[in-house]
């Protein structure tokens, strides 16, 4: 699934990286920034070695300014496509750092600010990203909003269910949408789910209602774009480690994040970037509707 490492020699998966200790309780400001965590998440910026699997390739990654979009952004680059990213304008420091990564690999990057709750941005910002690129082939539909309520679904107000919703399915929908008329046979959409999918954690019933719709979105949209050669998958990350972590949940969560999975610790968004990698690649040509876990050894 790509070129994650350039360390010759197998590691303890336990112990790869660090493990709740480090996390100590961290509380950030929403909508979160990379600068303003204490314990900066890994996103390949010294590891990922690309090997011309996405030579060329033209993609449109939605939240690309940090978490898991910086690392898939920064892995694609790295196997030879130029990338367009979408993030809202309060993120602006950290998808000038993305775009930094970016330019290092000398591929294009073109930045997109804005809010994707908004359907009218929603088809602009399609359009930019395929004026910017000079065409569209891969999309990746990535951008999401959580804020965890410890209090469960009467604590979920219509406002944060409106903004989860429109931000996670309402915009996956309006962008791909408006992406179709760009993408031709051996295009790939792949969508960011998670494990909240099929294990939902009482806290956040909205998120993980979200996270289910986009897995039927995929295998629907798949079937149905099958006879036009385009393929559609989603990745379904366990606990990663990225600023929303600190910057929706409160700090005991925080502090235990990822220590019940089998692996003992949160991912790292470089660890998710080489699943990114494979479903956009002609690797997995013969793979549609379909998922990839990245989870830690939590199961579905």
């Amino acid at each position: 699934m790509g070129g994650m490492s350039d360390q010759t020699t197998p590691q303890d998966p336990t112990t790869q990286h660090p493990g709740p200790e480090a996390q100590s309780g961290e509380q950030i400001e929403h909508p979160g920034r990379t600068d303003d965590m204490d314990t900066q998440p890994d996103h390949g910026e010294f590891s990922y070695r690309g090997s011309g699997r996405l030579d060329g390739r033209k993609v449109l990654i939605t939240g690309g300014d940090s978490g898991i979009g910086r690392a898939v952004a920064i892995a694609f680059a790295r196997e030879g496509a130029d990338i367009a990213i979408s993030y809202l304008p309060e993120e602006e420091d950290d998808a000038r750092e993305t775009a930094r990564w970016v330019h290092e690999a000398r591929r294009t990057a073109v930045l997109l600010p804005g809010d994707i709750r908004d359907e009218a941005f929603c088809g602009e910002l399609v359009e930019r990203a395929v004026e910017g690129l000079g065409g569209l082939d891969v999309l990746v539909n990535n951008a999401a909003y959580q804020m965890a309520q410890p209090g469960g679904l009467a604590d979920i107000t219509t406002e944060q269910l409106d903004r989860v919703l429109k931000t996670n399915v309402y915009a996956m929908f309006w962008i791909t949408r408006a992406a179709l008329k760009h993408l031709g046979a051996g295009s790939a959409i792949i969508n960011t789910s998670s494990i909240q999918a099929f294990d939902p954690s009482p806290g956040l019933l909205d998120y993980a209602s979200t996270k289910a719709a986009i897995l039927n979105f995929t295998k629907g949209l798949a079937a149905q774009l099958a006879d036009d050669g385009i393929r559609v998958n989603a990745v379904c990350p366990g606990p990663i480690w990225t600023p929303l972590i600190p910057a929706t949940m409160d700090a005991e969560k925080v502090d235990q994040f990822g220590a019940d999975t089998p692996m003992g610790r949160a991912g790292q968004p470089a660890e998710l970037a080489p699943a990114y990698v494979f479903l956009a690649s002609q690797e997995s040509s013969y793979v549609t509707g379909d998922r990839i876990l990245v989870t830690g050894g939590k199961t579905a």
